[in-house]
């Protein structure tokens, strides 16, 4: 792929975001594209959204679990950054009409304490740098039209980033004694939706800080501190619809909520 192609694939994805019409995926013009070719457009259209005055402040990582990664036909995780403007609080309203096909997912966040930066990073390194975790959700969604996406479709486009909410409290790292262990019910509109623990996030959402810091590096990419790690789904990815509420009861690290609007 050619760097005017991938600006020019960037800008389609781009355009996407602004309209809310998706796009084809690009595996269906080009079958061949893989990881990093949907890595060189993502940074092509982070170029464009950071110059409409955007900040990273943390990165998600996903393609956690075992099902999604036999479902893409890969063996390790994918990630994109968290962008500020994308950022709601427990008890928002998230509005539909910001989205174009949307999921819900109910993730353990990390924030980070002290900079991380790879390769070699190991798992207790990453421990260490941790400084607190948040019940969290991620809403993906894809500028790619019905889904139709493979890893490349996915990777470039911010690795189906939407947004994120937030519980209003941190909970610091040393009062969570195993993040494998930290359970989740997942409930919509009072009813159970799903359950999950921390282990469903390659093992241990711990190890997918280090596996970030030594991906991003390999890039000449830091983690700072006070960036956020969103660690992967707890749980199968649930659609969003106009006047439901979800609500993801942590164990731990307490309860996260939205509502969606219109």
């Amino acid at each position: 792929m050619t760097p005017e192609l991938a600006r020019e694939r960037a800008r389609a994805l781009y355009e996407a975001r602004a309209t809310g019409k998706p796009i084809a995926p690009f595996t269906d013009e080009d079958p061949s594209l893989g990881m990093d070719d949907g890595y060189e457009i993502q940074r092509e259209l982070m170029t464009l959204i950071l110059a409409d005055g955007d900040t990273v402040i943390g990165h998600k990582v996903g393609v956690t679990s075992l099902p999604m990664q036999r479902m893409l036909g890969v063996d390790s995780p994918d990630y994109g950054p968290v962008l500020s403007s994308t950022v709601y609080r427990d008890g928002d309203t998230v509005p539909l009409s910001r989205f174009i096909a949307p999921k819900i997912e109910a993730e353990i966040v990390f924030v980070l304490g002290a900079p991380l930066r790879g390769p070699d990073v190991t798992v207790e390194q990453a421990r260490a740098a941790i400084s607190g975790a948040y019940a969290g959700l991620e809403i993906v969604d894809s500028r790619i039209e019905d889904w139709r996406i493979k890893l490349a479709d996915t990777v470039a486009d911010l690795a189906s980033n939407g947004a994120m909410a937030l519980a209003d409290e941190v909970v610091p790292f040393g009062e969570l004694p195993d993040p494998r262990l930290v359970g989740m019910v997942l409930t919509r509109n009072g009813e159970l939706v799903d359950t999950g623990a921390g282990a469903a996030a390659l093992g241990d959402p711990v190890a997918v800080v280090a596996w970030l810091a030594n991906v991003l590096g390999r890039n000449g990419v830091g983690l700072e501190a006070g960036h956020l790690v969103m660690t992967g789904a707890l749980h199968a990815a649930v659609p969003m619809a106009a006047g439901d509420e979800f609500v993801a009861e942590f164990d731990r690290l307490g309860t996260v909520r939205i509502r969606v609007g219109e």
